[in-house]
């Protein structure tokens, strides 16, 4: 188990003195076509954090090796076969992660083009503006009235438009020659099935119930290990409509906020790919012959492209009230868990004085997010959070799993507001922890959408279920540890 560590610290050690020599010559590079982008992904509000990220340095990358090792013995806990893992393709899809790490966010020539991605991703995230303003804005004054400018009538057209986007991409070719590109990749680096390299690609850009169909017609013949690696790959990663609704709000309406974190969620997608497949391999290990055949179905999601957006704009509205629903019920929930917590059982064993005093006042008293926070402390501290953020940290991580990422978004978008992180750092590791559809709820979810698929694996389904809720949560904590690495 401790092999995989010896390549990552050799494999860094080399790309720590590569990247200051590649630095120098990329920025010459594309200092000129990337200066919009570069002035714009600068200012992080202060408001934010109170101490800047340091940058990388031999102590954040120890922590992050560190937080790597925890999460691989973590996994090896869980594992149905310890004697059948596969290190080697263990190692390759961790120091895979890596590398693409270093790539995108400290070689200069992959930075900038991450930046321009980014700022072309918020320029067509702000296209969604105009048919808002079209449907609420008033008609006498031209603009929107205070009472609709909420999450409902900002925040969820943005699902909608993305859902209709990339159903337009996926009828015209587009999405499917990038997924192909990648999961190519992917299927020599560590060996992997045809199918299981598919959908772990079109996980970086499809939800967890639009990926399968990629993989449609091999799913009811993948062996036990595949369909693992298939539901792991789906609670890992995020749709890109959520993911960009999650950009309009951690911005908070700032163009330079938004490209910043458009960055960072673009990157959590990508690394979290193969950090899901490493954790998947290792709790469901091969153990059957696989199928090696690469290629994408077919099929058409609409006679022509006005049906294809037609498709996926209903979609997209079904994802949009879904949340919107969701969000409501866990509120309420959450408020009245609260109540029960803080307002009788605290009041009356005299605990909320005692958490006040401890906390120095972070918390009021005994409520579910000060239960989560100091349960999630530890894992947070472990791969690499700074101790001071760690309980803040460890909060959101427990409403991600035990509510769902779009809460625990909403959350943080609150707290970075009023000042609660300490370090820059955190907010940016918080960030890709959250990356991923990794919750209770999504085990039903992924039942149901994949099992419709292939009715006869819904049993198979729904034993894997919990392994592959705790495979996404590792592969996002992955992630983060990686990312900590830089910051």
């Amino acid at each position: 188990m401790f092999k995989p560590l010896v390549f990552i610290f050799a494999f860094l050690a080399m790309a720590n003195g590569l990247i200051a020599q590649g630095d120098s010559a990329a920025t010459a590079v594309v200092a000129d076509t990337v200066q919009q982008a570069t002035e714009l992904i600068q200012p992080l509000a202060k408001k934010d954090f109170k101490i800047e990220s340091e940058g990388m340095s031999l102590a954040s990358v120890l922590r992050g090796a560190m937080g790597l090792l925890f999460l691989i013995a973590l996994s090896v806990v869980f594992s149905t076969n310890r004697r059948a893992i596969n290190w080697r393709l263990v190692t390759v899809g961790v120091l895979l992660q890596v590398f693409i790490g270093i790539l995108v966010l400290k070689v200069s020539f992959f930075q900038a083009g991450l930046e321009l991605v980014s700022l072309g991703f918020t320029r067509v995230l702000g296209f969604t503006q105009s048919g808002v303003d079209f449907l609420f804005n008033n008609m006498d004054t031209g603009t929107m009235m205070p009472a609709l400018k909420s999450f409902a009538f900002v925040i969820l057209p943005t699902v909608i438009f993305f859902s209709a986007l990339t159903s337009l991409l996926f009828f015209l070719g587009i999405l499917q020659k990038v997924v192909f590109a990648m999961a190519w990749v992917m299927k020599r680096s560590m060996g992997l099935s045809g199918p299981e390299s598919l959908a772990a690609a079109g996980n970086i850009f499809l939800g967890q119930t639009e990926a399968p169909l990629l993989v449609k017609p091999y799913i009811a013949g993948m062996s036990k290990s595949e369909l693992m690696c298939l539901m792991s790959g789906g609670m890992a990663t995020v749709a890109g409509g959520v993911l960009a609704a999650y950009v309009r709000f951690l911005g908070g309406g700032d163009p330079a906020l938004e490209i910043y974190y458009a960055k960072h969620l673009i990157t959590a997608s990508v690394l979290s790919a193969p950090a899901a497949i490493v954790v998947s391999k290792i709790i469901v290990p091969d153990r059957e012959k696989v199928q090696t055949e690469l290629s994408i179905p077919k099929e058409k999601i609409g006679a022509n492209f006005l049906e294809a957006i037609s498709n996926g704009t209903g979609d997209g509205l079904k994802l949009a009230v879904n949340v919107g629903a969701m969000l409501l019920v866990f509120t309420a929930m959450v408020t009245m868990v609260n109540f029960m917590l803080q307002n009788l059982l605290g009041e009356w064993t005299g605990l909320n004085a005692e958490i006040i005093a401890l906390t120095g006042g972070s918390y009021q008293g005994l409520n579910l997010q000060f239960l989560l926070g100091y349960i999630g402390a530890p894992i947070a501290w472990m791969i690499g959070v700074p101790v001071e953020d760690m309980v803040a940290v460890g909060q959101l991580v427990g409403q991600k799993t035990v509510l769902n990422e779009f809460y625990a978004y909403v959350e943080l978008a609150q707290m970075k507001g009023a000042g609660a992180f300490v370090h820059e750092k955190s907010v940016i590791m918080v960030t890709y922890i959250l990356c991923g559809f990794s919750n209770f709820a999504s085990i039903g979810i992924q039942i149901g959408g994949i099992g419709s698929l292939a009715p006869a694996r819904r049993s198979q389904l729904s034993e894997l279920g919990f392994r592959a809720m705790l495979a996404g949560s590792l592969a996002c904590l992955m992630t983060a540890a990686v990312a900590g690495m830089y910051y």
